[in-house]
């Protein structure tokens, strides 16, 4: 039997760029987001956090997920309280 991995190989990685300079931007604007909503967080809440979800990109990607079904506005950030 052939290993299943081998079968079917992931594209090689490349210099090319994947993202158009307004993808980019969004992207970027997005990251820096998370991180200030996790900084505004209590000591507590990012224990909690991740405790729960193990790393820090997993409980940022979970609130953010959050907050955006929940319908909170962009500009806002929890209180960690």
């Amino acid at each position: 039997m052939r290993f299943p991995h081998c079968l079917n190989p992931e594209p090689p990685m490349t210099d090319a760029p994947t993202f158009s300079e307004a993808q980019a931007s969004v992207l970027i604007g997005t990251a820096e987001k998370m991180v200030d909503i996790w900084t505004r967080l209590s000591p507590e809440k990012q224990a909690a956090l991740l405790a729960r979800f193990g790393t820090e990109e997993n409980a940022l990607a979970a609130l953010v997920t959050t907050q955006l079904v929940a319908g909170h506005d962009d500009n806002s950030a929890p209180s960690g309280k």
